[in-house]
């Protein structure tokens, strides 16, 4: 996380939220039915292809906690804030919509399969490029960017407020 820099961009490879959801319907017998299905997959192929590429800076999978989780693991270890931009960030509307039936937050959901990486700014397009040629990339997007000041992890909403997403306290 060191080489994290201020400007960096910040990627995921794909929609996030899909398996939590998934899992959490299946153990909790909520009655609820529909097209989730867990987005469990192998993240090699998608990390084969970004250790190509000379700006990447930090990758991990947002299994424990999901994206937010990890993008607290990033203002932690680099020291800098992290901004990810709502807007941007993939969620499946069924996964969005069960999520606001039950008042959890897909940004702290588990994700399977998904990988969340940093670039040097002048990578983003290439990484991205990269992850959409790969079936399991395809629904990748640069979801947001690294800064120096404030040093915590705001969520840039849809309707241009800002919003601190603040750390788990608890296992997910």
């Amino acid at each position: 996380i060191g080489r994290v820099r201020a400007g960096d961009a910040l990627l995921v490879s794909g929609p996030i939220g899909d398996h939590g959801i998934s899992v959490m319907l299946a153990r909790e017998q909520f009655g609820l039915r529909g097209d989730l299905q867990s987005d469990a997959a192998s993240v090699l192929p998608v990390t084969r292809e970004l250790v190509k590429l000379p700006g990447l800076r930090f990758m991990r999978d947002p299994t424990r906690g999901g994206l937010a989780t990890v993008a607290h693991e990033i203002v932690q270890g680099s020291g800098l804030g992290v901004v990810l931009q709502e807007a941007r960030v993939p969620v499946r509307e069924s996964v969005q919509s069960v999520c606001e039936m039950l008042g959890y937050d897909p940004y702290f959901l588990a994700c399977e399969g998904r990988v969340v990486a940093v670039v040097a700014p002048h990578d983003a397009d290439r990484a991205l490029a990269a992850m959409r040629a790969l079936p399991a990339g395809r629904g990748a997007a640069i979801i947001g960017r690294v800064q120096e000041q404030p040093v915590r992890l705001i969520l840039e909403t849809s309707i241009g407020g800002e919003r601190v997403l603040e750390e788990l306290e608890d296992d997910p």
